[in-house]
């Protein structure tokens, strides 16, 4: 079987690891390259296999058909420019090139929603975690015309430990994070909020998003519970997500709430919506989960590159 190689930058992080786990057991790619700055020369386990990871300067570009860039926010762009320069596709997992970020010329690779305009791309900008979980829960309501004018939708996330990166932090030493649960970057300025307003103003609606994020006591993970005042009641609630995430492999519209050990290390954004009791207004209670690690980050940046590489979109991804 034809093998196509692929490198990751940035592959001693998490999510970069998540990456190198998933381009090893995909059947048609082979890890040209793992690079690392820090941890340079050093070769860990990683989903079973060994990965030795070279200096970025050290790797040639155009050995990889397809690069993966898992490199920081802010360093990645440069890195991204190398790649397209050297004629290779690139999948950017920071949020350099995101909508939102000051750039409007690289597809926004929330794959149910842009598969067209990605899979004719040579480069991709990954959407972020919470996005990713937010906006698979909302659009189909903004999209309906659902959701009242003038609303604001508040979003409540709480994500493990991952989310925060592997740089030492007091914050996230295991003494300050287990048992306990914390609210972090509040006051409604998080980073991610730039593309998942980007993308809601490309639906046209008129409406504002409250969005907190907590810190979980586990390793990966995100759930979701999003309030949304409706113009009127849903006699069934579950409609508009069926109707939209219709036949999408990594949706899951369910009857039943979501928990964190549905979705771990699973490629699936998982939904439960019902009506809200005993409010004036209509609200509808939209739950959402994903893994962090999978399809917010690593796992949709193989989603993404399957349909920049012309293969099947599934392929290599756990379900």
């Amino acid at each position: 079987m034809h093998k196509i190689p692929v490198g990751v930058l940035g592959a001693s992080g998490y999510a970069g690891r998540e990456l190198c786990a998933l381009v090893h057991d995909h059947p048609h790619f082979t890890l040209a390259f793992a690079t690392a700055n820090a941890q340079r020369g050093e070769t860990v386990l990683v989903g079973g296999h060994d990965v030795t990871f070279a200096a970025p300067e050290d790797v040639r570009l155009a050995d990889a058909e397809l690069v993966f860039s898992a490199l920081p926010h802010g360093t990645s762009a440069d890195w991204v420019s190398r790649v397209a320069d050297a004629g290779r596709a690139v999948v950017d997992l920071s949020s350099d090139l995101r909508i939102g970020n000051g750039t409007s010329t690289v597809p926004y690779g929330l794959t149910e929603v842009a598969r067209r305009e990605v899979a004719g791309a040579r480069v991709v900008a990954n959407p972020g975690c919470y996005p990713t979980v937010t906006l698979i829960a909302l659009l189909p309501l903004l999209e309906a015309g659902l959701v009242a004018p003038g609303a604001t939708i508040t979003i409540n996330a709480a994500s493990g430990v991952t989310g925060a990166g592997m740089a030492p932090r007091v914050d996230l030493l295991f003494g300050e994070v287990t048992e306990n649960f914390k609210a972090y970057g509040v006051g409604n300025d998080h980073r991610h909020l730039k593309e998942m307003r980007a993308m809601v103003e490309r639906t046209g609606a008129d409406v504002d998003l409250l969005f907190t994020p907590h810190l979980l006591p586990v390793a990966r993970g995100i759930l979701a519970t999003i309030s949304v005042p409706l113009v009127a009641p849903l006699a069934d609630p579950l409609a508009p997500f069926r109707t939209r995430w219709l036949g999408e492999p990594f949706i899951e519209v369910t009857s039943t709430l979501p928990t964190l050990h549905d979705v771990v290390h699973r490629n699936v954004v998982r939904l439960h919506a019902r009506m809200a009791a005993h409010v004036r207004t209509p609200t509808l209670l939209v739950f959402a989960a994903i893994d962090n690690l999978v399809k917010g980050a690593a796992g949709q940046a193989v989603q993404n590159a399957n349909l920049m590489l012309g293969l099947g979109e599934t392929l290599g991804l756990p379900t």
